[in-house]
């Protein structure tokens, strides 16, 4: 992993072989803590075709577990460490930032959630990066009005906008980002990390993969857990995540007499192991842009249950990919798990309907031919010149 350096100095240079004129982008994000969009970015950066793009990191803060997996496969890394968007000392960061794209002749920025947004965007524009792409990942759960005012703003300085699904593309159109500037590329994911295994004769073990913050719907899994264990005393739950509403949710699980049914395990690099030893999934989310959690889940040959919201119902397609009930409504969620696990033909027919859905739209390799292709795009409109360095250094 590199040394890390403060006041936004740029890291010194990994040891790289220098490749055939490859051109010099950034991806830009706040930090490497474990989430969804954290896992894209990493595998982006380490998927990008060396041979047409020298991959540069900028960092809000290098940290993270998966920081040195996505560091490995770049060429740089910087970090231009900013404690709150309020502070004078902001904008001087945004200017060493402006300074470093130019020292390393950067040609485009790629930003990824909301604060890299706020803070990349506008300072790639002051050191007059050719192209500037934002990103949307989520919908707006859990931002205030400043925040989404700030994105907004942010947005002004992107030439494209990358929507993750279709929900994230409405959001973006209703906040007045015009639809010639939005594309959507959905989510990826390794389907060699996952081998579906023929579903047990009882389906018991019901599993949650979501960060433990408010909008989950933890919460009304909890609410939902007596319905279904009145009919199933053998069903247990495992919560694999973790975040700041573990300590209330734990609380929660203990003043309904429920200690004994539920597992927190916490956040685990091994989600397909985990996703291997379940027999049900479930995401009863109040909001979601894209559930990386159920892709998962179908790739792993997971009969799914969750929140008609957002994204989800991109995915999960009632009665073919899996089960979709009201968000918030613990007795709906309850019913939906008790059908499956008694009905084990329809199980393990949405397992089936979920596992070919996700092999012929959602692989890694599609998301990443497609950001090139806008990376492609966009240069040729804008810095035609940088275009053919890139075109050169592919053949």
């Amino acid at each position: 992993m590199p040394e890390t350096k403060r006041r936004g100095t740029p890291l010194a240079q990994m040891d790289v072989v220098p490749l055939a004129r490859p051109l010099p982008i950034a991806i830009a994000i706040h930090n490497f803590q474990p989430g969804g969009t954290e896992r894209q970015m990493t595998e982006l950066v380490r998927r990008l075709d060396p041979r047409r793009w020298q991959v540069h990191l900028a960092c809000l803060r290098c940290d993270g577990a998966w920081f040195a997996r996505a560091a490995e496969f770049a060429a740089s890394v910087a970090e231009f460490p900013v404690t709150s968007f309020g502070h004078a000392g902001t904008f001087t960061q945004m200017r060493e930032f402006a300074r470093w794209c130019r020292d390393q002749r950067i040609a485009l920025v790629h930003s990824s959630e909301l604060y890299s947004n706020i803070f990349f965007l506008p300072a790639a524009a002051m050191a007059g990066v050719p192209v500037r792409v934002g990103s949307r990942r989520e919908i707006a759960a859990g931002k205030s009005v400043a925040q989404i005012a700030a994105q907004r703003g942010a947005y002004a300085f992107a030439h494209r906008v990358v929507a993750n699904a279709e929900a994230a593309a409405s959001r973006l159109r209703r906040e007045g980002v015009a639809s010639s500037r939005i594309s959507v590329v959905p989510n990826g994911l390794d389907l060699s990390r996952y081998t579906p295994r023929p579903l047990p004769s009882k389906l018991r073990r019901i599993v949650a993969v979501a960060n433990l913050r408010p909008g989950k719907g933890h919460d009304t899994l909890i609410a939902a857990a007596p319905s279904i264990l009145e009919r199933f005393p053998d069903a247990h739950f495992d919560l694999i995540g973790d975040g700041t509403e573990r300590e209330s949710l734990e609380r929660l699980v203990r003043e309904r007499g429920l200690t004994a049914a539920f597992t927190f395990s916490g956040h685990v690099e091994n989600v397909p192991e985990r996703l291997a030893a379940a027999d049900l999934f479930t995401l009863p989310s109040e909001s979601e842009a894209f559930p990386n959690a159920v892709l998962e889940a179908m790739a792993a040959g997971l009969p799914v249950v969750a929140s008609a919201v957002g994204g989800i119902c991109e995915v999960v397609h009632q009665n073919r990919t899996g089960l979709l009930v009201p968000p918030r409504d613990p007795q709906a969620l309850a019913d939906a798990l008790c059908r499956l696990m008694t009905n084990h033909t329809e199980a393990q027919a949405l397992a089936a309907g979920g596992r070919s859905l996700v092999e012929s739209r959602y692989s890694f390799d599609r998301m990443v031919a497609a950001i090139e292709q806008l990376y492609d795009q966009e240069l040729s409109r804008r810095a035609p010149e940088r275009a053919v360095e890139s075109q050169l250094a592919s053949l």
